[in-house]
């Protein structure tokens, strides 16, 4: 069974370090750290947070730091943390979107919403970006954290201009080019196959 269909099948979590966010969570920062993300060290989350969500589901992580990576992946690190910085105020709109869908009211899901923000300002589909097996194994976090926001997701647009299509019709700073998506030069950058 590969790690996506066990994090998928593990929703919803029967235990607080069992589950599917564990899986997830454990997905993203073994990407990360392996440089198969856009994510900084810290994945987007403050010094407070990254520290909780790691002495909850990762403790042997916990004297980890970016330094240790190796020169180059810390630099990257680095470089990733200032650009997130730079566009902290789109990072907050796209991190208060998903918080106003989440399911309940677990720290895991606040900590997926700050991660998925900052993976939103990186350059290729948002499932790389984060670090993930398959736009499917995005689907099922999503489904399972967000239903809400997710669900609406029903023409099977691209998650990451998904949400910003989200944040547009809320009248953010977003502006769609075309009245309707069948009517937009873009379509298929929206809704073409990822590969």
């Amino acid at each position: 069974m590969t790690k996506a269909v066990a994090c998928q099948e593990a929703a919803p979590q029967t235990a607080h370090h069992e589950g599917a966010n564990h899986c997830w969570l454990e997905r993203i920062i073994q990407s990360q750290r392996d440089g198969l993300s856009c994510l900084p060290f810290h994945l987007g989350l403050d010094e407070q947070s990254y520290a909780a969500l790691i002495q909850s589901h990762f403790p042997e992580l916990a004297t980890q730091t970016s330094a240790g990576l190796g020169s180059l992946a810390h630099e990257c690190s680095e470089l990733r943390e200032d650009l997130l910085e730079m566009r902290r105020d789109e990072w907050a709109e796209l991190r208060d979107l998903l918080l106003g869908s989440r399911r309940g009211s677990e720290p895991e899901e606040a900590w997926l919403a700050s991660i998925l923000a900052a993976a939103c300002l990186g350059g290729d589909h948002l499932w790389r970006d984060l670090g993930l097996e398959s736009r499917e194994s995005l689907k099922a976090l999503l489904l399972h954290n967000f239903p809400s926001l997710a669900e609406r997701n029903v023409k099977n647009m691209r998650w990451k201009k998904f949400l910003y299509k989200q944040l547009c019709e809320q009248g953010g700073g977003y502006v769609c080019r075309a009245p309707s998506c069948e009517q937009c030069p873009s379509h298929h950058d929206c809704f073409g196959a990822e590969v």
